[in-house]
């Protein structure tokens, strides 16, 4: 189950991506949709090295108790 999770959390960042060539791309025409998207893709990318650094402390936990 841990090995899907591992693959999981890579798609966080394909969405961040996803957010931020959107951003770029909509910047010359609307500033605001560009400014929101790219506040996603900041909060997503946090969301990845958090639940990343969460899994790992868990597998550590997980590691030590056997």
């Amino acid at each position: 189950m841990n090995t899907i999770w591992k693959f999981f959390q890579y798609g966080y960042i394909i969405i961040a991506a996803f957010f931020l060539i959107d951003a770029i791309s909509s910047f010359t025409s609307d500033r605001s949709r560009a400014v929101l998207s790219f506040v996603f893709s900041i909060f997503i990318t946090l969301v990845f090295f958090l639940k990343r650094h969460f899994r790992k402390k868990v597998e550590k936990r997980n590691n030590q108790n056997k």
